[in-house]
């Protein structure tokens, strides 16, 4: 193992100081040798013969005298630069482990054959291995054997061309569980230009595969939404035409005639598909909301006696409200539709009975908070809404899908697969933020998160004139695009007593509007239309009669009106497909009402 850990280190420190006595000994060697020579060379000096003058023996003996001088000099040159070399590499050493202690991936060396032949520290940090427990062993034993392969492909192409490919796979944990991390490996060729070892540089990615599952979550979530909302926009209005047509048979055709049974099991079917529509544009986030500040411990308070009786006896429910009566900003009957859901659904994960808590608070989300969430989170106040039961609990695949439409677990004819996806929309579109977290067998918590706000509640009572009867005799202006759904509404209208002025747009509204002399009481129109939309026609023709009553009329809107709503505040709104009653009762309320 190549590891420079504290012994290596201390290793490294031995060596050099070794390498310092072996200086001093050959210093002290050279200088025993100089002082040998010298003393040789100087009864030579002294006793020389006539054939060898004294100058010459001197010469000869000065000049090896300098040789060896030249000679200590040198060494100790060279030990120096030695020294230099070594301390130079010493801080390469020091660096090299810096590194490699503190990386966030993990790197390994192998050998041509796979052996591992180093390990940085981070594999004990990641995958619980400590540096002795991995030298020698091959790299496949820790990967997953549906991933062994990818490895050695790609390994194998690193050695056949030197470079190497970024994969995915999975390494086991000491503790046993897998680790997916990313990979990429670099060749080290020897000076034959072969490749002797990998450089492996793998990278953790689990907490980033988990992050890009929750995107793929939302993305899928978001594209279904779209999906829903198209189909239960189109639906609405063949809907409302097959209603308008029961309603109308239903009064044509006498309680014991043979037709009327089929009749009202049509309109009975109409009515049901409309429920449905309903909660697809929920989950949506495409149904027109009607807003307003709510408390709301004040609204599961009222539905507290409700609940106990949907529940039943054999499942305990507890209430936990914090005595803070925080306020929010929402659709009070979709909000109650939420809790209702949620309740439902804690019922049947406990078949047998168990305990149900609903609980409030008042919350925080700071910027620490919001970094659990794959997408963007507004920070600031909260109110919390958790729902908790001890039922039979969901494992994780089916908690990746419980907000689809129709998805459920129930057995056939028993759910729908809507109420979770109802949930999901009107959380959403609320501008709320929704959690669960559940185990298999261990019950369910549901967390809703809707934006704290300090406004005052608004007065509930509606400033209405004493009306006996839904019928009358105004001018309405009806605007609606869809020929056959604006033919049944104008009878309806007409049948109920009032003079009807029909257009398919808002500009032939516009211009029915100018070429009409007498009062328009009440403008009934479609919110989205080619051109001028409702909400535009709307703002037009109050400008010029501005006694005009309002009623909006839609079962798509395409866009969110919430606390950011085009809707007047006196104006109306009617969810299609619509009865005949729910039209007579929404067009009195608004001619009866205070401007």
């Amino acid at each position: 193992m190549l590891s420079l850990g504290a012994g290596s280190y201390g290793r490294v420190r031995q060596t050099e100081t070794s390498e310092w006595w072996l200086l001093s000994t050959a210093i002290a060697v050279t200088v025993l040798l100089t002082l040998g020579l010298l003393s040789f060379a100087v009864p030579v000096m002294r006793d020389s013969n006539e054939t060898a003058g004294p100058w010459q023996v001197g010469v000869a003996v000065r000049g090896l005298v300098g040789l060896v001088l030249l000679f200590d000099l040198y060494v100790v040159y060279q030990q120096l630069q030695i020294q230099r070399m070594r301390r130079s590499l010493l801080a390469g050493q020091e660096l090299f482990q810096l590194i490699t202690e503190n990386a966030a991936d993990m790197i390994a060396v192998v050998g041509a054959n796979g052996e591992r032949l180093y390990s940085s520290p981070s594999y004990e940090r990641i995958l619980g291995y400590s540096p002795g427990e991995l030298p020698g062993t091959q790299t496949l034993e820790e990967v997953h054997k549906d991933d062994r392969q990818i490895v050695a492909d790609a390994a194998e192409q690193a050695r056949r061309t030197g470079v190497g490919v970024r994969i995915e796979y999975r390494l086991r944990h000491k503790d046993g569980h897998w680790e997916y991390v990313e990979s990429t490996a670099s060749a080290v060729r020897d000076s034959e230009g072969k490749v002797e070892k990998l450089v492996i540089v793998n990278r953790a990615i689990g907490d980033r595969r988990r992050l890009e599952e929750q995107l793929r979550q939302v993305q899928k979530m978001d594209a279904i939404g779209r999906l829903s909302g198209g189909v239960a926009h189109d639906f609405n209005n063949l809907l409302g035409v097959i209603i308008g047509y029961c309603e109308v048979l239903q009064e044509r055709i006498v309680e014991h005639d043979p037709l009327r049974s089929p009749v009202d099991q049509i309109l009975k079917a109409g009515k049901r598909a409309a429920s449905l529509t309903r909660q697809l544009l929920a989950f949506s986030r495409q149904q027109v909301l009607e807003p307003r500040v709510l408390v709301l411990n004040h609204v599961v308070s009222d539905m507290e006696k409700m609940l106990r009786r949907l529940i039943g006896e054999d499942i305990d429910l507890k209430l936990s409200l914090e005595p803070a009566a925080a306020k929010i900003k929402a659709d009070q009957s979709q909000i109650e539709q939420v809790i209702m859901n949620l309740v439902v659904n804690a019922r049947d994960a406990m078949p047998d009975g168990g305990h149900l808590f609903i609980e409030t608070s008042t919350m925080q989300m700071d910027d620490e908070f919001v970094k659990r969430y794959p997408y963007p989170v507004l920070t600031g106040p909260y109110v919390l809404l958790t729902v908790s039961d001890t039922g039979m609990g969901m494992d994780v695949a089916t908690q990746q899908r419980i907000f689809e439409p129709f998805f459920t677990t129930k057995e056939k004819g028993k759910g729908t697969g809507l109420g979770l996806s109802t949930v999901y929309g009107v959380v959403k579109q609320s501008g709320g933020y929704i959690d669960v977290d559940s185990t298999a067998g261990a019950g369910t918590t549901f967390r809703i998160y809707v934006p704290r706000v300090e406004e005052k509640v608004a007065d509930q009572r509606t400033q209405q004139v004493g009306t006996p009867s839904w019928r009358g005799t105004e001018t309405v202006l009806l605007v609606e695009d869809e020929e056959a759904l604006r033919t049944v509404t104008r009878g309806q209208l007409e049948n109920l007593g009032y003079s009807v002025i029909e257009a398919g747009n808002g500009r032939e509204a516009l211009e029915a509007s100018k070429s009409y002399s007498g009062p328009i009481h009440l403008l009934l129109t479609d919110m989205i239309m080619p051109g001028v939309g409702g909400p535009a026609l709307a703002q037009e023709l109050t400008k010029i009669r501005q006694e005009l009553k309002v009623v909006y009329m839609s079962g798509y809107s395409g866009r969110t009106y919430n606390a950011h709503s085009d809707l007047d505040p006196g104006s109306y709104f009617l969810q299609k497909p619509f009865a005949r009653d729910m039209l007579a009762q929404k067009v009195r309320e608004a001619l009866a009402s205070v401007n």
